[in-house]
């Protein structure tokens, strides 16, 4: 028996998610129908990995399912609300899976004197030794913060918290050291004027 006037799949998008509130199963089922290709693709998209990608739609559903009654139309539309609670999940499993930093003693060493290994020869290209020196010359603190969130993933929340720092001096730090860089790297080598 039917109990809807019109066709379940005509409903609105609120309509939908209100349904979704109430637990209907027909409901519900089309919810996750009308929008599951939307989630999926901005959970692949941020993590590039398609079972990761499901479990993240999984647990997006999960989500508009418990919070349902909170969702306010005036914030945006429901596929933006999903997209939005699709994409956080999916930032949050990418940072769980990056591997542990490793410890600030150990990158003094990293942005240390280069030693003559096989790593560091098959890296002697122009390009990398350039930029190596050029973090080689930041001011220490400045090549720290850049290291850490360019090469470890780290957040300027997180550099701040490791180094003890206020979150704003993180900030400094890595932006002064990405535009000495981005100077350092772009202006012409010494003897390239075109002789």
């Amino acid at each position: 028996m039917q109990r809807f006037r019109f066709p379940v799949g005509r409903l609105p998008d609120e309509a939908l998610l209100s349904g979704l509130a109430t637990g209907d199963p027909e409901l519900a089922v089309t919810f996750v129908r009308r929008f599951q290709h939307t989630v999926f693709g901005v959970a692949i998209a941020v993590t590039g990995d398609p079972q990761l990608a499901e479990d993240i739609a999984q647990q997006t559903f999960e989500r508009a399912w418990r919070h349902a009654q909170i969702y306010d139309s005036r914030r945006g539309s429901v596929t933006t609300w999903l997209t939005t609670i699709a994409h956080n999940l999916a930032i949050d499993a990418i940072r769980s899976r990056r591997p542990e930093p490793v410890a600030p003693e150990d990158l003094d060493a990293l942005l240390g004197v280069v030693t003559d290994t096989p790593e560091q020869r098959a890296l002697a290209d122009d390009a990398s030794a350039r930029l190596r020196a050029a973090v080689a010359q930041l001011p220490r603190e400045q090549g720290r913060a850049l290291v850490m969130a360019s090469i470890y993933g780290m957040t300027a929340q997180q550099i701040a918290d490791w180094e003890n720092i206020p979150l704003g001096t993180a900030k400094t730090r890595i932006r002064t050291a990405m535009a000495k860089l981005r100077t350092t790297l772009t202006s012409p080598k010494r003897g390239d004027h075109g002789q």
